[in-house]
């Protein structure tokens, strides 16, 4: 849903029954951008995008106005600026987006206690109990709107069904700033004329299987028997689909579904061959995946090398910890291991380190010695340093005088 550029927008206008669409999909619109706006009224309504000012870099948010032009997220930036020469470029902040990512949150909360978060900008809500206290779906879901607007300046589009899936597909359809309700009786007439490529699962390559057998639409889909769809496409798959064309989800909303992992990545300014310069980023990125699961009071069991080369092959590898930490040196040894286990003649185009089955920290028993005190008292040193004097106010002599072009990877949308 996130490189839609507002064109075809619908919403609901007027009076509904929205009785049986209790289950909401609140989406942020543009989050990033629009976060970084706040700092800039001045471009709202211009071409904005979010990321680094380099040609090597990549763009982690646009503004409505700069989708237009062809410019959404993971765009090389090259590419962005030849689409669009006049889009104006903005550092993102990420602090800044966790911060307006738990307030938004906190309202959801305070609304219904089934809030299931999906990374930092959007959730379902179950509001069915939400009735004798608030009222109708309607009413929560313009409440919630009205809030996000008032208490954080930033705006959100809302989704409102029976379904998981159909809110999510309605809260797309309904940005910039909208709201749009499907009742359950309407949602085949809703979903049978959009394109497959709406369909929950339906990627480019599940998208050129389908269009070449003549399946342009979610109602051609749904109108071709599962047995064939599961020639074309498996069985799982076909079944999984066939049923969402029919507006078939039984999933519920899990309240306190919280982030699944926590990472970052960098794009270098050109690619790398050198394992010192790829050790230093390593450990600055493991540093950082630690300073945030300590703040969230996490700590995570599985570790995650990801590699891109020049090629834009990309890699991924895992370790599994004998015990979960928190702690950024153990996190660099582990993935430090792993690339040096791959061999590093091969020039390096993106690197990225994330932590993963994370575990709330009170939850984790460690063993009687514990041969990181060493590494957790320096470690806890810098926390305390950071938290007085601003990030990076004591940090690893290794780190010192050294920078890259880094964006993290945050929770589900991993």
């Amino acid at each position: 849903m996130g490189k839609q550029d507002g064109r075809d927008r619908q919403v609901t206008v007027g009076p509904i029954d929205d009785s049986t669409a209790t289950i909401l999909h609140v989406d942020m619109d543009a989050f990033f951008a629009s976060v970084e706006l706040l700092d800039h009224p001045e471009l709202v309504g211009k071409p904005v995008i979010v990321g680094h000012n380099s040609s090597r870099s990549i763009v982690t948010a646009a503004t409505y106005e700069a989708r237009k032009f062809g410019i959404n997220s993971a765009l090389p930036m090259s590419i962005a600026l030849k689409r669009c020469p006049q889009a104006i470029i903005l550092e993102p902040h990420f602090d800044r987006y966790h911060h307006f990512s738990k307030q938004v949150f906190a309202i959801c909360d305070e609304l219904t206690p089934s809030v299931e978060r999906l990374g930092i900008d959007e959730a379902f809500l179950d509001v069915s109990g939400a009735g004798r206290v608030i009222g109708s779906p309607v009413k929560v879901a313009a409440l919630l709107r009205q809030r996000v607007r008032a208490e954080s300046g930033l705006v959100c589009s809302v989704g409102a069904a029976a379904t998981k899936f159909v809110a999510k597909v309605a809260s797309g359809m309904s940005k910039p700033d909208g709201l749009l309700v499907i009742p359950r009786e309407q949602t085949t007439a809703f979903l049978h004329p959009l394109p497959i490529a709406k369909l929950w699962g339906v990627g480019g390559k599940t998208e050129e299987v389908l269009r070449a057998r003549g399946i342009h639409t979610i109602g051609a889909l749904a109108a071709t028997p599962v047995d064939v769809l599961s020639r074309y496409l498996g069985d799982a798959a076909g079944t999984r689909l066939h049923d969402l064309a029919w507006g078939i989800d039984p999933r519920v909303v899990h309240a306190g579904a919280d982030e699944k992992s926590v990472g970052h990545e960098m794009t270098f300014e050109t690619d790398i061959t050198d394992p010192v310069i790829i050790h230093r980023e390593l450990l600055r990125m493991s540093s950082m995946v630690a300073v945030r699961l300590r703040k969230a009071g996490m700590r995570g069991r599985t570790v995650v090398l990801k590699l891109r080369y020049e090629d834009f092959t990309t890699i991924t590898r895992s370790r599994t910890l004998p015990e979960p930490t928190d702690l950024g040196r153990t996190i660099y040894d582990e993935v430090r291991s792993i690339y040096e286990s791959l061999g590093n003649d091969r020039p390096v185009r993106l690197v990225g380190v994330r932590a993963e089955q994370l575990l709330d920290a009170a939850d984790v028993q460690l063993g009687l010695w514990d041969e990181t005190d060493g590494w957790r008292e320096a470690e806890d040193v810098m926390d305390a340093a950071s938290a007085r004097f601003g990030r990076g106010a004591v940090t690893p002599a290794r780190l010192i005088g050294h920078a890259a072009t880094e964006r993290p990877r945050l929770g589900q949308r991993d």
